[in-house]
């Protein structure tokens, strides 16, 4: 699990709600036809925005930010190191039997067995980086629009109390309460956009870049393999991928 985005999320939420507190009682902040127009109308919204199947698809995205766990560059490099190890020990064939949870590692070491041309595995991993990055991006531009509707239907909450609060201008005392009321829909709307939608898409960008890194390293890698099949060498061209620091502990010596 990733812990920072769990962490940043409660973080948020525990801080708010202690400053609600502080300043008096909670219970002043709850307010239910406030919420019905927020998550109701950015949920209707985005829903007319794009396809349900996309929706649905980007909720399931969504939760890759709390529960992929980061795979770091110089573990992908570590192990297109020891692929280049079995390959120049037992030859190129025995590359056939690696196990990987990995779907791209396994093909590519499936067509490194095979002798196949750099440029086709070259082709493979370009087509599956297209992929990936499609079907990542409708999972950000969802949670994007996300976080621009809820500060609008935040808006069009605190609208409907202030028209609500003018029809009883009659009655001064319940002026303050009333406006307080209106006001929480574009707390609500601010809310949710700033700590969940817009930090969710930032982190599923951030994915995206992460496993766009990954894909590359296996290509370079299954590249390096068929050229000059040494493990040192496969290492020394990978490690252009591990940050300067970590690169002394991460690769065969």
């Amino acid at each position: 699990m990733d812990i920072a985005t769990l962490f940043g999320i409660i973080v948020g939420f525990a801080l708010v709600i202690g400053a609600i507190l502080i300043g008096g009682s909670i219970y002043v902040f709850v307010n239910i036809p406030g919420l019905m127009i927020v998550i109701g109308g950015t949920f209707a919204a985005t829903c007319v925005t794009f396809p349900l199947e996309e929706v649905m698809q980007a909720f399931g995205g969504g939760m890759r930010a709390f529960g992929v766990k980061k795979v770091k560059p110089q573990e992908v490099v570590s192990t297109m190191v020891r692929i280049a190890e079995i390959s120049r020990r037992e030859g190129l064939v025995a590359l056939e039997k690696i196990k990987t949870e990995n779907a791209l590692l396994k093909k590519a070491c499936q067509l490194i067995a095979d002798n196949a041309d750099p440029m086709l595995i070259r082709d493979t991993v370009m087509i599956e980086i297209a992929t990936m990055k499609r079907r990542h991006n409708i999972s950000i531009a969802v949670f994007k629009r996300l976080g621009m509707y809820a500060p609008a239907f935040g808006m069009i909450g605190t609208l409907i109390g202030l028209v609500q609060m003018l029809t009883n201008l009659d009655n001064p005392e319940s002026i303050g309460p009333a406006m307080a009321v209106a006001i929480l829909t574009t707390f609500y709307g601010a809310l949710m956009a700033n700590l969940l939608f817009i930090p969710i898409a930032g982190k599923l960008k951030a994915r995206t870049l992460q496993e766009e890194v990954q894909l590359n390293i296996i290509f370079e890698g299954a590249k390096s393999i068929l050229e000059n099949n040494n493990p040192r060498l496969v290492y020394e061209k990978l490690s252009s991928f591990i940050p300067p620091k970590e690169r002394r502990t991460s690769g065969r010596q």
